[in-house]
């Protein structure tokens, strides 16, 4: 906004009544400068509140799969952009202070949002690929962290990240190395033995795995960070990768993980031996084209992207297909090459749709 001066005085005369001479030169600045703070805020005001909705506004009747008349069992829940709509707020004097600089530190958007994780609390860790940073939302205290270097490593392609207790794993596929840091931003450890290109993370009864995609193999760690196993070769059989992408977990602690190239998801219990296979190549319901991130329920029921379809399949322990949701565009429960995907305890689904520039929100609503 900008406060334009009309005054016809000249320095040094002032207006009948004025008590000193040139009185109105001094307070019309400062009024100018007042009417400028007052503008301003009231600017930042009315951009926080238009950084809420940065695309397009929610639906009014949020779409749910399948539709009616037949009984909903995923409803959508919210889109996220950047950190403020998730409700989280700066004061208004660092408000103030970003929109006189141009800056917007703690509410940058995401620019590819790419691999999802959560950690006991269900607080959302996030790695962007497109800005090189690695994100962590405390749910509970409403706080929005971003790194893009810990210590002297900046990060180059974060593609993974799993969280536990106050450290967090991040795979970093340009370095070739798995970071370990803490909350306070502080590096602890990096992990480069036997890994050329890890891909995926997943916390599995207290270990780290990792899925390496040019060794095509999973490598487990224990938490200090000593190689504990390491299974799987390159083919087509079971418990044979073909460039494994994406890890998960499930509750009773086996793994499943995204053989891409072989295009299923393969199931293995905590030996690593194969359990089952989800999936295989071709364009019909329940098989994959790309597949990418896996998450489990607490039902036990198997999430799958493919980035090709631009969906979300949802199959049963024994691999059955349930349910589809998602289609190729920019609306609430569309996709553009969606990536990572992660569930929390009461069935909350967060899915990165990366080339959207955004996550997007779903919520398990139907039975088990």
């Amino acid at each position: 906004m900008m406060v334009r001066r009309q005054s016809r005085l000249r320095r040094g005369k002032s207006r009948p009544g004025s008590s000193c001479p040139g009185a109105r030169s001094v307070v019309l600045p400062l009024l100018a400068g007042l009417a400028l703070l007052a503008g301003g805020m009231s600017v930042l005001t009315g951009c926080a509140r238009v950084s809420r909705q940065p695309h397009a506004a929610e639906p009014v009747a949020p779409p749910v799969w399948p539709e009616p008349p037949l009984t909903a069992r995923i409803g959508y829940s919210q889109s996220v952009w950047r950190p403020a709509d998730l409700g989280i707020t700066r004061s208004a004097f660092t408000r103030f202070g970003q929109w006189l600089t141009g800056s917007d530190k703690g509410n940058e958007p995401l620019l590819k949002p790419f691999g999802l994780a959560l950690d006991e609390s269900d607080n959302l860790c996030v790695t962007d690929t497109g800005a090189a940073a690695v994100c962590y939302y405390d749910r509970s205290r409403k706080k929005w962290h971003r790194w893009t270097k810990v210590g002297s490593v900046r990060f180059v392609s974060p593609v993974a990240v799993a969280k536990q207790g106050d450290l967090l794993f991040v795979a970093d596929s340009g370095l070739g190395r798995v970071i370990t840091f803490d909350l306070s931003g502080k590096l602890q450890g990096q992990l480069t033995n036997r890994l050329e290109r890890p891909a995926g993370l997943a916390i599995s009864l207290g270990r780290l795995c990792v899925a390496d995609s040019l060794r095509h193999c999973i490598v487990v760690f224990d938490r200090q960070g000593q190689f504990v196993a390491e299974f799987g070769r390159r083919g087509d059989g079971p418990g044979e990768f073909n460039f494994p992408t994406h890890l998960a977990a499930d509750s009773e602690g086996r793994l499943l993980v995204t053989d891409s190239m072989n295009s299923r998801v393969q199931i293995l219990d905590a030996a690593g031996r194969f359990v089952g296979q989800i999936g295989r190549l071709g364009d019909s319901p329940g098989q994959f084209s790309r597949p990418k991130g896996v998450a489990a329920d607490s039902f036990g029921h198997v999430y799958v992207i493919d980035a090709l379809f631009d969906n979300v399949q949802i199959f049963d322990p024994a691999g059955r297909l349930l349910l589809a949701f998602g289609a190729p565009g920019s609306g609430a429960g569309e996709f553009w090459l969606p990536n990572g995907i992660a569930i929390s305890r009461n069935n909350e689904i967060f899915v990165a749709d990366s080339y959207n520039r955004r996550l997007q929100i779903f919520k398990y609503i139907g039975p088990s």
